[in-house]
């Protein structure tokens, strides 16, 4: 602050701490203003509590009479609110599970303590990035005091630094962390759940050795990535995180973050299909897990009759078909759910219009006089608009007519052909593998979808 305002800062602090509402209010700055109110509530809570009463202090038992004071409503004015129930919901959290203690048992001292605390908190309570976490601190939460700690002069590069400290000691708070959870609510580590994702960068990222161009889950292909792989047990505490390149493939990374958890022999992976690869499956059973995924198979085949049908958590119903594969080393569990299988026949429906549209378009331009006609063009433009429609390509045949020199197009046709055992002839089925043998239709499902669970953990992550 520079000296020449200090004086209407002083005045400010005064008319802040004093008893009375000013006659002519004092026209300050917004950096003034924040400034008196930061060190008028620092005085505040510096100030000796009031003395006793002479009642009070001579341990008189006579009863004082109640004093009344007549206030204006509308002279009360609302300064400086704070949150505090999240923040206490979080707190707790961490003193049960000792983590202080465990940052202090790492070396880190309690400045720095105090400023990752601050962080994990803000990012429990809204998750943003460094900057959207330091508004939060200092002009929202009541952090500060709930950790007796002045936090509305915290620097934001304090917050940068934290994550730094965190992440140099991320495999030994992931495993002290994950121990304390196991003891806290008695798991068993009987279940791992594995999965990726990924997330983007506004900026071009050039230091950053891991931002690669790649298939972007939020449809920003225009950004550099980074990958995300969580290896969690089945109430999705998490066990092991890694940050993997943008353009990471999904099954190459399994080995890598199974490596070295202690999980139990015999312990249960439960994996997308994305990371279920033949290579990937063939490495767990050498290694005694057993498996769960899902089929990267993209034939479907469901028959009702002898499926049985399950509640699911949503008060919708999926219905079940066990089957044993020939070499009985695998189980085959194909699942038709109503509500996925009303979501894929309006995806369908979507892409085959779309494709059905862009068929209409080329044929139509050929009544057109300067329409085009070369074969060689429109088989390119066919081309193009499969890509476009995500498969809806694959259920029509398409005849193009062209004139004797077999150059120039005369007439496109085309008719509705489903491919069987497709998405548009069974929507909603899907299969599950797994050389868990004894398990029935309905746990195996139950077990698989708790994978599900992962995405709340991503989200939070991610934002």
């Amino acid at each position: 602050m520079p000296k020449e305002r200090w004086p209407d800062l002083c005045a400010r602090i005064e008319q802040l701490l004093g008893a009375q509402t000013p006659l002519v209010p004092l026209n300050v700055s917004d950096a003034v203003e924040r400034l008196a109110q930061r060190y008028a509530a620092q005085l505040v809570a510096a100030s000796p509590p009031p003395p006793p009463l002479e009642a009070e202090a001579s341990g008189s038992e006579t009863a004082q009479p109640p004093s009344f004071v007549e206030v204006a409503p509308e002279s009360l004015q609302f300064v400086q609110p704070r949150s505090v129930g999240v923040e206490h919901a979080a707190l707790s959290a961490m003193q049960a599970l000792d983590f202080e203690a465990l940052l202090a048992s790492l070396g880190i001292n309690g400045i720095m303590r105090t400023a990752i605390i601050a962080s994990i908190v803000a990012r429990m309570a809204a998750p943003g990035s460094e900057l959207a976490t330091h508004r939060w601190i200092t002009g929202t939460s009541a952090l500060g005091e709930l950790l007796d700690a002045d936090l509305s002069g915290l620097p934001l590069w304090r917050l940068y630094k934290a994550s730094d400290v965190l992440l140099a000691h991320q495999e030994a708070i992931e495993q002290a962390l994950f121990a304390r959870v196991q003891s806290l609510f008695g798991l068993a580590a009987t279940v791992t759940l594995y999965d990726l994702t990924n997330t983007y960068f506004e900026g071009e990222q050039r230091s950053n050795e891991k931002a690669r161009r790649g298939h972007s889950k939020e449809q920003r292909t225009d950004c550099p990535l980074l990958t995300l792989g969580l290896v969690c047990d089945e109430s999705a505490f998490i066990r092991r995180s890694r940050v993997f390149a943008g353009n990471a493939v999904e099954g190459r990374t399994l080995a890598e973050m199974l490596a070295g958890l202690g999980a139990p022999a015999g312990a249960l992976v439960v994996m997308d299909r994305g990371i279920a690869t033949a290579a990937n499956l063939a490495w767990l059973a050498e290694q005694g897990y057993r498996y769960l995924v899902m089929s990267r198979g993209s034939a479907r085949h469901f028959d009702l009759e002898p499926a049985e049908s399950i509640s699911t958590s949503d008060g919708g119903t999926v219905s079940l078909q066990r089957e044993l594969s020939e070499d009985e080393t695998e189980v085959r569990l194909y699942c038709h759910s109503p509500a996925r299988a009303s979501k894929e026949r309006a995806m369908d429906e979507r892409f085959c219009q779309r494709f059905e549209a862009g068929l209409s378009r080329l044929a139509a331009g050929l009544t057109r006089a300067r329409g085009e006609r070369s074969k060689a063009l429109i088989d390119e433009r066919i081309g193009r608009l499969k890509a476009s429609c995500r498969g809806a390509a694959q259920h029509y045949t398409v005849t193009l007519d062209t004139d004797a020199s077999a150059t120039q197009v005369t007439a496109i046709r085309w008719e509705k052909t489903p491919r069987a055992n497709s998405r548009v002839t069974h929507p909603g089925v899907y299969c599950l593998r797994s050389n868990e043998l004894s398990w029935d239709a309905e746990r195996m499902w139950r077990t698989y979808v708790m994978l599900t669970d992962l995405g709340a953990v991503f989200r939070s992550l991610e934002e």
